[in-house]
């Protein structure tokens, strides 16, 4: 199966970039990705040069077939006025083999994916202490997001919906407080494998950060460009209200846009619009949350 396998995710690599018969020189396949060409054109940016690797993360065998667990990890040159970054994402996928045909190949977790229920109204947080003072570590949050942005840090919990508990650690890691335990409502926490719904549901936290008294603060504000290194941006793919997605900013490109980190579908750098996802739809709507000191 391990052979078989090495085949089909190297021609699961060659549908992002493949090697010229004549030169042999690395191509990028623009069917692949065409739409995320056009979002960056758009901007008036280009992707010079693509490059794709592998990498085999579990197998299993039983008498009902063979599974597997792999990732396509895949990296983008992108220039924009002249400079260049680098944008990078982890695909991962879940096979299943009957003898040689592959009868499923999907990903492990679709973009936007949001199981949880939680009101859409704001959670309206408890007294806690008012003492809580923090000033936020924006380089550390930012540090934290890089080291953990396409792997999970053992001492917190893991989910197969992931994005919310990543932007949670990022921030707590940039010396926001964690207040409110036990309570599960109206609260930010994860302690002893158990959490509150604002540090893991992207809708939860989007209501939370606007409101919020005792630990973490902050301020939304208009636009993407008003953002900094360490802020939140907030995802609503359907337009219905009930978000399903959140990033942190990494960084700012040459035009002082948001490049942003996030988890459930790996990704870093990525340009904040996300026009380029499969949950994208016309009627997105995004929330921009400048993280404040608390003094």
């Amino acid at each position: 199966m391990k052979e078989k396998l090495k085949l089909h995710i190297q021609s699961r690599i060659d549908q992002y970039v493949n090697k010229s018969r004549h030169s042999g020189r690395a191509l990028i396949n623009e069917d692949t990705i065409s739409r995320k060409q056009e979002m960056h054109r758009r901007r008036g940016a280009e992707i010079v040069k693509c490059a794709a690797t592998g990498r085999i993360l579990s197998m299993h065998k039983d008498e009902e077939g063979e599974t597997a667990v792999y990732e396509v990890h895949v990296r983008y040159l992108i220039k924009l006025n002249g400079e260049l970054y680098m944008e990078e994402e982890a695909d991962h996928r879940y096979a299943v083999w009957n003898g040689d045909d592959i009868v499923q190949d999907v990903p492990l977790h679709e973009e936007g994916t949001n199981t949880e229920e939680v009101p859409h109204a704001p959670l309206v947080e408890d007294e806690w202490d008012r003492n809580v003072r923090f000033t936020y570590n924006r380089l550390e949050a930012v540090r934290y997001a890089e080291q953990w942005w396409n792997t999970f840090n053992p001492k917190y919990k893991k989910f197969d919906v992931d994005c919310t508990n990543y932007i949670s650690q990022c921030l707590h890691e940039g010396g926001a407080p964690m207040v409110g335990y036990p309570k599960k409502s109206g609260a930010w926490w994860m302690r002893n494998k158990d959490w509150s719904y604002t540090w893991t549901v992207a809708n939860a936290l989007r209501w939370y950060l606007p409101v919020a008294k005792s630990g973490m603060k902050s301020r939304e504000v208009a636009r993407a460009d008003l953002l900094m290194p360490g802020d939140v941006i907030c995802y609503d793919f359907q337009g219905d209200g009930r978000f399903d997605h959140n990033t942190i900013v990494v960084a700012k490109d040459p035009n002082n846009e948001p490049l942003v980190n996030a988890h459930t579908y790996n990704s870093r750098m990525r340009y904040w619009k996300y026009e380029d996802s499969t949950a994208y739809t016309p009627n997105i709507k995004y929330k921009f949350f400048h993280i404040l000191d608390r003094n």
